[in-house]
C-alpha cells in the first residue's frame, strides 16, 4: 500500500510543475481535511459582493456543508498560488490536464467572482463550460485554508497592494 501512496504522489507533482508553467508561482498538493469551511464565508459572499447575480455566486453555489459533502469524497487537493493575478483560468487548465491524466473526479474552484461574461444571463449560464465557482462563494475559508497550509495571505487593503490569489483542485 505504501508504494501505491507513493505512486500517487510522485504522478500528482507533475500538476505541481504544470500549475507553475501555467502562471501560479508556487502549488502543494494538501489534505482535503486542511480545508475548511464554514457558514459565515458563503454569508459574507452573498451580502458583501457586487456579483451576487452571478451564476457561480451564492445563492447558486453549494452551501458550507454541501461543500464539506463534496471536500470528504476526496483524499487529495491541489492548492495554487498565484500573485496579483486571478487563477481561475490556470484551475480550469489545471483541470482539464488532471481529469485527461484519469483523475476522472477533479474539480476545481477558482478567485472571486466570474469574469467570463461582461453580464451574466439571467437564464442559463453561457459559459457553463468554463466556468467556475470560486472556494469563498461555495463557504471554504480561503484564508484559514491557506494558512493552514503555509501560504502567505493578507488582507488586500486597496488595490494599489499586491495580492496573494488562490485557487483549488478536488483530486481522486
Amino acid at each position: 500500500m505504501a508504494g501505491g501512496k507513493y505512486m500517487m504522489d510522485n504522478d500528482l507533482s507533475r500538476f505541481i510543475d504544470l500549475a507553475k508553467e501555467l502562471g501560479a508561482c508556487d502549488a502543494k498538493i494538501i489534505a482535503p481535511g486542511t480545508i475548511k469551511t464554514a457558514a459565515w464565508v458563503r454569508m459574507k459572499c452573498m451580502y458583501g459582493c457586487k456579483h451576487r447575480k452571478v451564476h457561480c455566486c451564492p445563492p447558486n453555489t453549494p452551501t458550507p456543508k454541501e461543500t464539506q459533502e463534496i471536500i470528504d469524497c476526496y483524499k487529495t487537493a491541489l492548492l495554487i498560488h498565484c500573485k496579483d493575478k486571478d487563477p481561475s483560468e490556470t484551475v480550469l487548465k489545471l483541470e482539464r490536464a488532471i481529469f485527461l491524466a484519469g483523475f476522472y473526479k477533479v474539480i476545481g474552484y477558482g478567485c472571486g467572482a466570474c469574469m467570463l461574461c461582461k453580464t451574466c444571463n439571467d437564464e442559463k449560464c453561457a459559459n457553463s463550460k468554463d466556468a467556475r465557482p470560486s472556494m469563498e462563494a461555495c463557504g471554504i475559508d480561503v484564508y484559514e485554508t491557506v494558512r493552514t497550509n503555509g501560504f502567505p495571505i493578507e488582507v488586500v487593503k486597496d488595490r494599489k497592494s499586491n495580492g496573494n490569489y488562490y485557487g483549488l483542485l478536488l483530486i481522486e
